[in-house]
This record gives structure tokens, C-alpha cells and sequence, in this order.
């Protein structure tokens, strides 16, 4: 049993090319799968999902991970989102694919009332932002140092889990892995990483370099961002 973090070492599953980024039917406004839904769902799919699994997608957007945990075989998949728009996305995607997934409106607080699950999953906003969170930025913005949803996340990860139970979480180097990894550590959750990659900065990031060289989160030039997904299991 994990007691304390380690520093990040990817494993052997790490060093794989990103997937490809699903395409997926997204409302206005709705967070757009990229490199991070792709390499989250990858992870998924290398997981063993036991029969009769209860799996939980916080912060669903599109509904990506709820399918792939769905597509697995998952016997009941929770799709929780603030956001209306990213729940009726969700729902039309799982309905045009034929797949069981219930959306549900909400957050952390939300999944914590409907758990414990087998399966957690999250792509939770982790980019660390100069300016406040508004509603129109709520999908990746995350606080001054990323952690904004991150903190609260890991620390209520063992409560999330049944007893063998298993959390995926992706998030960029940027936001501190090393700050998830001693949280969920803490609460006797053993922790590795599952898969990584470096892909380029995208808009977002390109926009605000100026404040995270100042703020110390990436190098002067540093123009790539690394993706970690950690596994955490109880």
C-alpha cells in the first residue's frame, strides 16, 4: 500500500503515441475533445473493468469517457457535468450510439451523494489562469495555479471508490502531478501514472505564456505541455 508520492516516472504504458481525438456532436460552448480526452480514454481502454461495474465521468463535456466506459461494459455509467449544454451533448451522443448513460447536473458534491463507484474517471479543468474563472472558461480554467477542482478531487477520491476500486485522472504537469499524487496517497490510494504525452501548446496556452513563465509553471520558451493520466486504485 502507497503511503507517500513519489515523483512522476510514467510506466510502461506511458510512452505511446496520443490517440486520435474523438469526434463527437458538441454544443456550443461545450468543451471540445482533445489530445486529453484522447489520452484519458486510451488509459480507459487498458483498464480491466470487473462485470457489473458502477462507473461514474466527472466533468463529462461530450460524454467521451461515459461511452468508452459504457462501450467496455460497464453496467451503469454517471455522466456529471455542470454545464446543461455538456449533458444533453452527452446524451445524444450516448443515444446515437445505442449506449447506457445517464447525465446527471452537477459536481464533485453531486458524484459524492450518488456514489461509491468502481470506475471513476475525470478530465477535470486543470489550466492554470491569470483571471478568474467565468462561465465561458469553465472547462479548463482552473485558478491561479490549476488546482482549483484538482484539490478537492483527490482528496475526495477514496470516498469516490469502493473498496478495489479504481480512479483515472488526466491533467498537464503544469497543475502539480506530483500535489495529485500526495493527495491521493494520503488517503491510502495506491498511485502510478498511466499514460502520458507531449503535445504542443494549444490556443489557451499559447495565450497566456507570459504568465506562466512569470509564475514560474513552465520554462522560458517552453512552447510543449506534458499530458499525465494517473491511476489511483483503493
Amino acid at each position: 500500500m502507497t503511503t507517500s508520492a513519489e515523483p512522476v516516472r510514467p510506466g510502461p504504458l506511458a510512452a505511446r503515441a496520443v490517440p486520435p481525438v474523438p469526434r463527437l456532436l458538441r454544443l456550443p460552448g461545450v468543451y471540445r475533445p482533445q489530445e486529453d480526452t484522447a489520452l484519458l480514454a486510451a488509459a480507459i481502454d487498458d483498464l480491466t473493468i470487473p462485470a457489473g461495474a458502477r462507473a461514474l465521468d466527472l466533468c463529462t463535456g461530450t460524454g467521451a469517457q461515459a461511452l468508452t466506459l459504457a462501450r467496455r461494459g460497464a453496467r451503469t455509467v454517471l455522466a456529471v457535468d455542470l454545464s446543461r449544454r455538456a449533458l444533453v451533448s452527452a446524451r445524444l451522443n450516448a443515444f446515437a450510439r445505442r449506449l447506457a448513460v445517464r447525465p446527471c447536473r452537477g459536481g464533485l458534491a453531486r458524484a459524492l451523494g450518488e456514489g461509491p463507484f468502481d470506475v471513476v474517471v475525470a478530465n477535470p479543468p486543470y489550466v492554470p489562469s491569470p483571471a478568474p474563472t467565468v462561465r465561458s472558461s469553465r472547462g479548463w480554467d482552473a485558478g491561479p495555479d490549476g488546482r482549483a477542482v484538482l484539490d478537492p478531487l483527490c482528496s475526495a477520491a477514496g470516498t469516490l471508490l469502493r473498496a478495489g476500486g479504481t480512479l483515472l485522472l488526466v491533467q498537464s504537469t503544469m497543475s502539480d502531478v506530483d500535489r495529485s499524487r500526495e493527495l491521493l496517497a494520503a488517503q491510502g490510494l495506491r498511485t502510478s501514472v498511466a499514460r502520458s504525452a507531449r503535445i504542443p501548446f494549444g490556443p489557451v496556452l499559447s495565450g497566456r505564456t507570459a504568465f506562466l513563465e512569470s509564475a514560474g509553471l513552465i520554462e522560458p520558451g517552453q512552447r510543449m505541455e506534458e499530458l499525465v493520466v494517473l491511476r489511483a486504485d483503493r
